[in-house]
């Protein structure tokens, strides 16, 4: 397959997985907040168990601003060109695994092959960032060649 349209399959199924993270987290917020209206019916406003569900309501409301953002990352990246060095946006093919850097969505499959969706933020990307096709790396005690970017 064309290295375009990899990573543009590459981006569709990241953001599959992400809307399906919206989606879950939009869910759970809204069935939290229910059972905490509901409760409020029954019980005074300063009930512990209430306090809990609008506590866990807000952790999952900034989850899903997170997942949100990420989305919107994920889409920047389609419009990105394709560099032949480790940056944002860039599939990395080395000796041991596919890595596609974007966002943290970890392990998935594209085109019958499997990739790691990782981050910028984690220390692998700071290793690889600006290497080329050819160069070598260490991570973790292990050595890892770059075969391909794109």
């Amino acid at each position: 397959m064309d290295k375009a349209k990899l990573k543009k399959e590459m981006i569709k199924v990241c953001l599959e997985r992400q809307e399906n993270v919206i989606q879950t987290a939009r869910q759970a917020i809204l069935d939290i907040q229910e059972s905490a209206n509901e409760d409020d019916q029954t019980r005074d406003l300063y009930d512990p168990y209430r306090t809990q569900l609008l506590s866990k309501r807000d952790l999952l409301a900034a989850q899903y601003e997170k997942a949100l953002q990420d989305k919107q990352t994920l889409e920047k990246l389609s419009d990105l060109k394709s560099r032949n060095y480790v940056d944002v946006g860039s599939v990395v093919i080395t000796d041991k695994q596919k890595m596609f850097v974007s966002i943290g969505l970890g392990k998935f499959s594209c085109c019958g092959e499997t990739y790691y969706a990782i981050s910028p933020k984690v220390p692998l990307f700071n290793v690889m960032q600006g290497l080329k096709k050819g160069d070598i790396y260490e991570f973790n005690g292990q050595k890892f060649k770059i075969l391909d970017v794109f």
